[in-house]
């Protein structure tokens, strides 16, 4: 899935060296992708997902906590695990928990209410510490070993923003089948995943990716050169991705648009050609996000978003602007 909720009409991965201002360390040739990988992030602190009632009352509105707010310390404990909530709940023989959380960057405190349900002290809170999902490993670098999901950021479904992590891990998935794409509704990929069998470990959750360590054994049978934005012409091109199984596949599309705009996000613009990919999916659906952009001996992005209107069309990010935030 593109693991997110998509915004409008479209939807939206050591040495100490002094380098010169806008120089940049990223290697200019790198792997390309397009395999399916599962992703999960462990959440920096527990995420408030919804609420339930207890004998009438609803503690999210009597505490003044949302969903996408971040518990961070309980009775002035730091959590970040729902082991560690159940086990201040369970030792600390009271009727109401201090509550400090995380909503918009900024820290605020509460007091949230248990209430008995039948014996059992209940907060009334649905709250996860992890999220995991599926999406298109973009690249790695052979000389450092970091790597790039996505293409964007992965954030909270009901307030879209981003989610602060703690750390993560991807691994290996396998695509069982194809729910298509239709106008004003797009599809996905449909996986099993293999959490035991991982990959790298997930440092950065950004706007512009998932990023971390590869700590698998790489296969350097793909290496492209990086693109610059002068190096990108409108026209044909090829996206890496899968689309059954593990067999990653490539897939023709033409590029109808470039833009280095400031926000470094929607640089390409491009539409679906590839009869097979079309008669599979009828566009872009969801998990195709970080699928890689080829262009001649080039990889200039990743796929990002799709038009959710005419799935046929989509958007990707420059490699360059994926590269450069895995530095930072």
């Amino acid at each position: 899935m593109f693991f997110k909720k998509l915004k409008n009409k479209t939807l939206t991965l050591f040495l100490t060296l002094i380098i010169p201002i806008n120089t940049f360390a990223y290697s200019s040739k790198i792997i390309a992708g397009g395999e399916t990988v599962g992703i999960k992030l462990n959440t920096n602190g527990i995420l408030v997902v919804g609420s339930y009632e207890i004998n009438g009352h609803d503690t999210l509105i009597e505490s003044g906590l949302k969903q996408g707010d971040t518990i961070v310390k309980i009775n002035n404990q730091d959590v970040s695990t729902i082991d560690s909530m159940v086990d201040i709940i369970n030792n600390c023989d009271c009727k109401s928990l201090d509550i400090s959380y995380i909503r918009d960057k900024n820290k605020k405190n509460t007091t949230l209410n248990l209430y008995e349900d039948k014996g059992v002290l209940k907060t009334g809170l649905y709250v996860k510490d992890s999220i995991s999902g599926v999406g298109t490993l973009t690249y790695i670098d052979p000389n450092t070993n970091l790597f790039g999901v996505l293409g964007h950021e992965i954030a909270d479904a009901e307030t879209g923003e981003i989610i602060d992590i703690k750390d993560g891990t991807i691994f290996d998935s396998k695509i069982t089948g194809i729910t298509r794409s239709s106008k004003g509704k797009p599809g996905e990929k449909n996986a099993i995943l293999y959490s035991d069998k991982v990959n790298g470990t997930i440092y950065e959750n950004t706007t512009k990716g998932i990023f971390g360590k590869y700590t698998k054994e790489i296969n350097n049978s793909k290496i492209y050169d990086v693109a610059t934005i002068d190096d990108i012409k409108l026209g044909d091109a090829k996206i890496l991705t899968v689309l059954d199984g593990n067999e990653v596949k490539d897939y023709s599309i033409k590029i109808l648009k470039i833009n280095n705009t400031s926000n470094k996000l929607k640089n390409i613009e491009f539409e679906i050609t590839d009869k097979d990919l079309l008669n599979k999916t009828n566009g872009i659906v969801q998990g195709m996000s970080g699928s890689p952009i080829i262009q001649d001996n080039f990889i200039i992005g990743a796929v990002t978003h799709v038009v959710v209107e005419d799935p046929h069309r989509g958007y990707g990010i420059l490699i360059t602007n994926m590269l450069e935030e895995a530095e930072n």
